[in-house]
């Protein structure tokens, strides 16, 4: 379990809160906007009204106490950067601020920030690559040429084992998992692949792309 301090509930920031408490993590969110906290006030460990760009209301919620720091304004850039810079100056320990441009983003990290995330962006690249692609049902980025991708059986594997196959030296692919019947098998060479089974495999997106016309 760890501690979360979220700034910024819009839909993003709401989304984001709920699924770490969810999760089991404590969650603390604060907003200028009292009829979202009054929605989420339930579902995390504590919502408070404030507006973070002032310094003594940022100081009061000891945010060196968190695991990570969360800014998830959107619509006014001027603030989510002073409040990632004022987060580091208090000693907030990990800073992670959201952006929709390069050019923010690089400012972001010169103010303070330790990582910056595009969630437009990044769910706009996923849909992408799942729904131009045949049979991919999930898509995660590991970095720039390589990907974790959910994808379904090549029609010709099924009955015989991950071993007969011998997908790496095939298809210069590895094999992670395999979604069954609502279970996850981790990948092992005497599983036999079945008809519904759905892949998790590891590669670069070429050859996903050769693989998956097959299924």
């Amino acid at each position: 379990m760890k501690n979360f301090l979220v700034i910024g509930l819009g839909r993003f920031g709401e989304h984001l809160s709920r699924r770490l408490a969810e999760l089991g993590n404590d969650v603390m969110v604060v907003d200028e906007n009292e009829e979202v906290i009054s929605r989420i006030a339930g579902a995390v460990t504590c919502a408070q009204i404030g507006d973070c760009k002032n310094e003594e209301v940022l100081r009061s919620l000891s945010v060196n106490g968190f695991d990570i720091c969360f800014v998830c304004i959107g619509s006014d850039f001027q603030s989510s950067l002073e409040i990632t810079s004022l987060l580091k100056e208090m000693g907030a320990r990990r800073v992670i601020s959201k952006a929709s441009t390069r050019i923010q983003e690089k400012f972001l990290l010169r103010n303070g920030a330790d990582a910056v995330i595009f969630p437009e962006k990044d769910l706009a690249y996923k849909l992408a690559v799942q729904y131009s692609g045949h049979n991919i049902f999930d898509y995660h980025q590991i970095s720039d040429n390589i990907a974790v991708y959910e994808v379904a059986v090549v029609r010709s594997w099924i009955g015989k084992s991950i071993r007969e196959v011998d997908v790496r030296k095939a298809h210069n692919i590895n094999i992670l998992a395999i979604k069954r019947e609502g279970a996850v098998l981790l990948a092992g060479p005497e599983i036999i692949f079945a008809e519904d089974d759905h892949l998790l495999v590891l590669g670069d997106g070429e050859n996903i792309g050769r693989l998956t016309k097959n299924t």
